[in-house]
C-alpha cells in the first residue's frame, strides 16, 4: 500500500465511504500512533469504530485498549462521530 499523509487523502475523499474496514482500522491505528498525522485519541476511536461496523475484528481489541487512555467525555464525543459518519456514508 502507497504511504501517503492520510489526514489530506481524507480530506481530499480519497478514502471512498465504501471502504473496507481494514482501510478504517489503518487510518484509526495511523491517528493512535502518531503516524504521518498528529495523535489524536478520538478520532482514532471514531475510526476503529467505523471499522467495526464494516466487519474488521481486529479493530475491536484496539478500540477496547484505546478506551483505556481515554475519558469517558472523549469516548462519547468518538462515538457520535463515528454514528454521524456513518449516516451519512
Amino acid at each position: 500500500m502507497a504511504r501517503f499523509n492520510m489526514e489530506a487523502a481524507e480530506a481530499a475523499g480519497m478514502i471512498p465511504a465504501q471502504a473496507s474496514g481494514e482501510a478504517y482500522y489503518e487510518l484509526g491505528m495511523m491517528y493512535a500512533s502518531g503516524r504521518a498525522v498528529q495523535t489524536d485519541l478520538v478520532a482514532a476511536h471514531k475510526w476503529f469504530n467505523i471499522a467495526v461496523a464494516r466487519g474488521c475484528r481486529p479493530a475491536v481489541e484496539r478500540r477496547a485498549e484505546l478506551s483505556q487512555e481515554m475519558s469517558a467525555a472523549e469516548i462519547a464525543a468518538a462515538q457520535r462521530e463515528a454514528r454521524l459518519w456513518l449516516m451519512r456514508h
